[in-house]
Order: C-alpha cells, then sequence, then structure tokens
C-alpha cells in the first residue's frame, strides 16, 4: 500500500515518554520525586546553568583583557609562490578566481599579495592590496599589479 500520511510515525523509540514524578508509591518516583532526601538539590529551586556551588564563578575569576574593534577589517593574504603554482602564464587572477580554486575562503573580504615565494610566469594580478616586495617580484617576471576598490564581494 505505501506510506500514506495517516500511517506516518516516528521510528521505534525515537519518542520517550515524559517522566510523570511525585505520582504516589506505585510510580516508583513518588514521595522525593528521584531528588533524594534532603539538601539544595531536594528543594524545588533552579540555579542557573553556569552556578559552581558557590564559589566564584569562573566569569568572574578571569579577568577581561582587550576588546575587538567594530570596524576592523580582516585582510587574507595570499603569496606569490602559490600563484605560481596554481596559474598558467598569462592568466588573470582575481579574488574570484582564487575562490574557485580554493585559495582564498569565502568570507575573505580584502585579499593580499605577499611577496613570500618566488614568480616565474607573468600573471595579470588585480587583488585589492599588495606588498612593495611582491610588486617588484611580479613586475620584474613581465606580470602587471591592479589595485581593485575594498569593500564586501
Amino acid at each position: 500500500m505505501g506510506t500514506t500520511l495517516h500511517t506516518l510515525r516516528p521510528p521505534e523509540g525515537a519518542r520517550k515518554r515524559k517522566k510523570r514524578v511525585g505520582r504516589g508509591i506505585g510510580s516508583h518516583r513518588g514521595k522525593t520525586s528521584g531528588r533524594g532526601m534532603k539538601g539544595q538539590l531536594a528543594r524545588h529551586n533552579a540555579m542557573p546553568v553556569a552556578f559552581e556551588g558557590g564559589q566564584n564563578p569562573i566569569h568572574r575569576r578571569v579577568p577581561k583583557r582587550g576588546f575587538v574593534r567594530v570596524d576592523r577589517v580582516e585582510v587574507f593574504g595570499i603569496n606569490l609562490g602559490r600563484l605560481d603554482a596554481s596559474f598558467d602564464a598569462g592568466a588573470e587572477v582575481t579574488v574570484e578566481t582564487l575562490r574557485a580554486r580554493g585559495l582564498v575562503p569565502k568570507k575573505a573580504t580584502v585579499v593580499k599579495l605577499l611577496g613570500d615565494g618566488e614568480i616565474s610566469k607573468p600573471l595579470t594580478v588585480k587583488l585589492h592590496r599588495a606588498s612593495g616586495s611582491a610588486k617588484q617580484k611580479l613586475e620584474a617576471a613581465g606580470g602587471t599589479f591592479e589595485a581593485v576598490a575594498e569593500g564586501p564581494q
């Protein structure tokens, strides 16, 4: 017959029955309702999630240091050596092509070309920023660098 809307049921064991506490001796959870005899946990008071038994909690013991700037721009760096290994001579390198090859993460909004490594082929690089040494090495290999506007891509 197949599955129809009126025959749908959750798999066996997916839904547990609610624990009915305090419903008489026959229920095995009568009288103290599984809370034991006396003490803080037997009384009906809920403690905060981070409660540490009265001792000074960790968020008060550990000092606060520094801050995070709201207007901070995270710059993702890519080295010349990686470009040399990933692109053919004469290729155009942009943020989109770097993302497509998995060299730059999706969340990177500003990409900077760094001068680590050697480059042996001419490339046309269109990124947000570049270091001085990266520009020198790129131009020495016959390539060009063009700065594009920064901002969300």
